[in-house]
C-alpha cells in the first residue's frame, strides 16, 4: 500500500514507519521537525520502500493537496503538539496543530478516500476508578488544552465516519516509552529517569509520586497502530492500547534507580492537569485486532536503558 505518516520523524512515528517498511508498504513521512528529528528516520532513506521525507506543516493546505496526489491507501496521522505544559502555556498553538491541523489532513483524506488512523492519547480520560482499568467507554476529562484539542480532533475524525462513511479509527495508546524517545523536558518519564540514573543524578518526581501510569513499550505501540490501519474491523471505532498494568511513579523511580536515596520530590508544575490513576483495559484491541503487548515493563525498561547508554548522539 501507499501510506503517509504525519509526524513520522517523531518517537512513535519512527517506529511505525519501521513496521510499515517491514510489511513491504511504501512510506511517505511528513514532519515539521518541531518535535521530531530527521535523524530518527535517516536509516530508512536507502530502504527500497521508503519514498520521501517532506519537511512541512499540516497547517499548509497547498502542501497537503500536492502530497495527497500520491493516492494514499492509509494516512497515519501522528503529527501534533504533544506537551501538556506547553498546551497550558500556549493553548492556541496546540489547538491549531491538534484540531485545525487534523481537520486539514481529514479533508484531504475525504477527497481521496484515504483511511485515517488518528493518534489520540490516554490523557483524554478521567482517572481510573478500579482495577478493571479504563475502557473506551470511560468518561473523558479535558484537564489540559492538549487533552481538549485531542478530544476535538477525535470528534471531527469520527464525524467523517458518520457523515461521509470515510474509514477512520481513533487510537488511544497509554504512556509509550522506549528507544528514540527524548530524555529531556519533552521526553517521557522513563527515558528521563534512565538518563539521570546513568549520569548519577537524582530522580525528580512531581508531587506525591502516588500517581500511576500504564506504560506501553514503543514497539508494541507501533504494532497496535499499524494493525488499526490494516483492519476494517475497527473502522469508526475508538481503541485503547496499554500494558494493562499500572505502577506508581514512586515505584517506577525505585525500579530504575534501585536506590531510594536517589529519589527527590519537587512541587508539581501542573497539578490541575494531573491524572492520578491511569490503567488501560485493552480488551477491545485484543478482540478486534488480536493485539496484546509482547514486552513487560521490566523488559522494556532494560531495552530502553541499553539503547540510551549506547546512543548518546540521539539524546
Amino acid at each position: 500500500m501507499n501510506i503517509l505518516v504525519t509526524g513520522g520523524a517523531g518517537f512513535i512515528g519512527r517506529w511505525l514507519v519501521k513496521r510499515l517498511l517491514e510489511d513491504n508498504h511504501y512510506a511517505w513521512v511528513l514532519d515539521d521537525l518541531s518535535n521530531g528529528r530527521e535523524t530518527n528516520i535517516e536509516e530508512f532513506y536507502n530502504h527500497p520502500y521508503f519514498k520521501e521525507f517532506i519537511k512541512g506543516d499540516i497547517k499548509d493546505i497547498k502542501l497537503l493537496e500536492e502530497l495527497f496526489k500520491n493516492s494514499f491507501d492509509i494516512c497515519y496521522h501522528l503529527g501534533a503538539s504533544i506537551n501538556v505544559q506547553d498546551s497550558i502555556d500556549d493553548p492556541r498553538t496546540t489547538f491549531e496543530n491538534d484540531t485545525v491541523g487534523t481537520f486539514n489532513v481529514l479533508e484531504q483524506c475525504k477527497k481521496t478516500n484515504t483511511k485515517m488512523v488518528f493518534m489520540s492519547t490516554c490523557m483524554v480520560y478521567d482517572k481510573a476508578t478500579n482495577e478493571e482499568g479504563i475502557t473506551e467507554l470511560h468518561p473523558t476529562k479535558p484537564a489540559s488544552p492538549y487533552a481538549g484539542s485531542k478530544i476535538a480532533g477525535e470528534n471531527m475524525v469520527l464525524s467523517y465516519w458518520y457523515a461521509y462513511k470515510l474509514p477512520v479509527v481513533v487510537v488511544r495508546p497509554f504512556n509509550t516509552y522506549g528507544p528514540f524517545q527524548k530524555t529531556g523536558g519533552e521526553g517521557g518519564v522513563i527515558a528521563i529517569f534512565i538518563k539521570r540514573t546513568l549520569e548519577g543524578e537524582d530522580l525528580l518526581i512531581y508531587g506525591s509520586g502516588n500517581q500511576t501510569r500504564d506504560f506501553l513499550y514503543v514497539e508494541d505501540c507501533a504494532d497496535f497502530v499499524a494493525e488499526a490501519g490494516y483492519s476494517s474491523k475497527v473502522d469508526g471505532e475508538i481503541i485503547n492500547a496499554g500494558l494493562g498494568r499500572d505502577i506508581t511513579v514512586n515505584d517506577l523511580a525505585l525500579l530504575i534507580a534501585k536506590d531510594k536515596n536517589k529519589i527527590r520530590h519537587v512541587p508539581h508544575i501542573h497539578p490541575q492537569s494531573e491524572i492520578m490513576k491511569l490503567l488501560c483495559n485493552y480488551n477491545k484491541a485484543k478482540e478486534l485486532l488480536n493485539w496484546s503487548p509482547k514486552y513487560s515493563l521490566e523488559e522494556g525498561i532494560e531495552k530502553t536503558k541499553e539503547w540510551i547508554a549506547n546512543n548518546k548522539e540521539f539524546i
